[in-house]
């Protein structure tokens, strides 16, 4: 799917890899609706783009998923038609399973998941009308459980799983339907991960400096909407062939998993 003249709606679109991808639809001619949980972030955000007054923002907060959908829904006469969703808000984790509190388990999954969920209910009659487009960003570890991610992985599954199922449901009426699993990306990602008290992380993790930039992520995604891709995944190194190694040799990738825990 082409982008020009597209209406392009992306959740977390204030930093990071949402970031990237308003610039680069926008540097394709698309018209945005970009959303965060912070108005002035997403305006400063907005003030980058080219014709920035052709783009809105509509602040969003996936952690209160209902909330997220009234809002959607109440805003949507006064927007243009949307083409595209681009899920990319969501929160990540950094704890062991041991220390992890419960109410840590369901704010990621209510982010990462139910807040994704609603936001694709609320546009869906939309996009399948417009033969549009949901394009969600999961992670690899929604394809391969790491260690220390625990609550992360289980939500990123879910929701691989839940666009597997969407996909199937609109194979006839035209929807595209594209997952995308990044490995490590230069963002905030775990300086704003959840510990296993709910605090913050605050911490670059080694993996993540070391990752792809976001903008050649973005870019990456792009070629994918671009060519009507159902999934890709987006990396280097062990994280970009690990779905692949699980696939092909699961018990040697769990032994070396096994060998890897307490990295970082």
């Amino acid at each position: 799917m082409q982008l020009r003249d597209k209406t392009v709606w992306i959740t977390g679109a204030s930093s990071g890899i949402g970031k990237a991808l308003a610039q680069a639809c926008a540097a394709q001619g698309a018209s945005l609706i970009l959303s965060a949980r912070r108005i002035d972030a997403l305006e400063q955000v907005r003030q980058t783009l080219p014709n920035s007054q052709q783009h809105w923002v509509i602040p969003l907060d996936l952690a209160l998923p209902e909330l997220a959908a009234k809002t959607i829904n109440d805003n949507l006469p006064a927007l243009p038609p949307v083409d595209i969703l681009i899920n990319n808000a969501g929160i990540s984790q950094r704890s062991r399973i041991a220390d992890t509190q419960l109410d840590v388990y369901r704010q990621v999954m209510e982010v990462d998941y139910f807040g994704t969920v609603a936001v694709t209910q609320a546009l869906l009659p939309m996009l399948i009308a417009r033969k549009g487009m949901v394009v969600t960003i999961a992670s690899v570890a929604g394809k391969v459980a790491g260690q220390g991610m625990s609550g992360y992985s289980a939500a990123k599954h879910a929701i691989v799983a839940f666009m597997d199922s969407l996909r199937a449901e609109t194979a006839t009426d035209g929807l595209q339907v594209l997952t995308v699993c990044p490995g490590f990306v230069q963002t905030d990602i775990s300086r704003n991960s959840l510990t296993g008290d709910g605090s913050q992380f605050g911490e670059l993790s080694s993996s993540i400096a070391n990752g792809i930039s976001a903008q050649d992520c973005a870019t990456q995604i792009i070629r994918g909407i671009e060519h009507n891709k159902r999934e890709i995944i987006i990396g280097k190194g062990l994280s970009r062939w690990a779905p692949l190694i699980k696939r092909l040799f699961p018990l040697w990738f769990m032994s070396l998993s096994a060998k890897m825990a307490g990295r970082d």
